[in-house]
């Protein structure tokens, strides 16, 4: 079987780095303000059929996430390490594909496929394709892979946990592609960092601020969030993005794959001792998802967990796409909450310390629900 790329998205990342499996977009005009967003989910809408408008950020934020970078760069080196060689070790195999999760999984599985490529001397093929909230995993996209790959392990990543929502999707479509395909897939998503407690691979499960959950595309190669919408999709098409051309001036996405693997070689005796220190999985807990919905009862009349967004990675995201009443955090001073406190205050949303979250921090979507 042979890949056609002249119809998937572009990116301006290497073509040895990463091919996104996401049908080009780039021409329809798909954009809308967070207010017209949150009234169309109101009324039923799917978050997956329209894209916020992607701003380019200010320059003070552009500070919070140069500043963060350097605060966090040899951590996030050193987890890489681990979670490259951890994944090595589950596979029980050298024959090993990264299909990492659009967006936030790209830049981590092109960091994996660099340190096997130099330290494990294995040549990992890298694929970043789409999986939704309420939709699963885009079928077409998993199926191509396979194809292509009869015989190998086949290991999804992404950045972060929140409170385990696409871990569910995940496993909600692996157990779909198997028992309809045989397509021989596991659920074992391997993460950065898992403060959710709802991954079995992981580099740590500490809640901390991964550089890129900083910036939306311009730190993730300047493809969009993925699209689902039956008007723009055919039967057999991959789900879609937009490529950024007007922002790649501002593009910062090779930038944090070079600062972040540069540093691997001075690490890589403590990655190596780390990494041994490790089962071959964890179990899951879901202690993250127990908080999430004693906060979801505390704040809203009825147990609608999607309006809770934990973890500093996904606080980010509520307050660069949604539009949030409140942000939850532990301690102001920590590092890792920095730029959630300027972006808050560029927005002139409200911060609540709550010293005993089991979470950093902690999103919440203003809706009609609240207590």
């Amino acid at each position: 079987m042979k890949l056609h790329t002249n119809e998937l998205v572009k990116t301006s990342y290497s073509p040895d780095d990463i091919t996104f499996l996401l049908k080009d977009l780039s021409n329809v005009q798909i954009e809308s303000s967070i207010e017209t967003r949150e009234k169309s989910f109101k009324n039923g809408s799917h978050y997956a059929e329209s894209l916020p408008i992607e701003y380019r950020p200010t320059a003070e934020y552009k500070k919070v996430y140069d500043q963060a970078l350097e605060d966090s760069a040899d951590h996030v080196a050193q987890l890489v390490g681990i979670l490259t060689r951890r994944v090595r070790k589950f596979a029980n195999t050298d024959d090993v594909i990264l299909v990492s999760l659009a967006r936030a999984g790209s830049p981590i599985g092109i960091l994996m496929r660099r340190y096997a490529n130099k330290f494990l001397k294995l040549n990992w093929p890298h694929f970043s394709i789409s999986i939704l909230r309420g939709k699963g995993i885009d079928v077409e996209a998993v199926k191509t892979i396979r194809e292509l790959y009869p015989n190998s392990h086949i290991q999804f990543v992404d950045g972060w946990t929140g409170k385990g929502a696409i871990q569910n999707e995940l496993t909600k479509s692996v157990k779909y592609l198997n028992e309809a395909y045989q397509l021989r897939l596991n659920d074992d998503l391997a993460v950065l960092t898992d403060p959710g407690e709802c991954a079995t691979l992981f580099g740590t499960r500490e809640d901390f601020l991964i550089p890129n959950a900083c910036l939306n595309s311009t730190v993730s190669g300047l493809v969009s969030r993925t699209v689902l919408n039956d008007q723009l999709h055919q039967a057999g098409d991959f789900h879609g993005a937009k490529y950024y051309a007007e922002l790649e001036e501002e593009d910062v996405s090779n930038a944090f794959i070079d600062n972040i693997s540069k540093r691997f070689p001075d690490l890589e005796a403590s990655i190596n001792k780390l990494a041994t220190e490790f089962p071959i999985t964890n179990e899951r807990t879901w202690k993250g998802m127990q908080e999430v919905e004693a906060i979801s009862k505390q704040f809203y009349n009825t147990l609608d967990i999607s309006k809770v967004k934990p973890s500093v990675g996904e606080t980010t995201r509520v307050l660069l796409r949604r539009k949030p009443y409140k942000i939850l955090v532990r301690n102001t001073k920590h590092e890792s909450v920095r730029h959630i406190l300027q972006l808050s205050k560029e927005k002139n949303i409200p911060i609540e310390v709550v010293p005993e979250l089991f979470y950093l921090a902690i999103g919440l979507i203003e809706s009609e629900d609240l207590r």
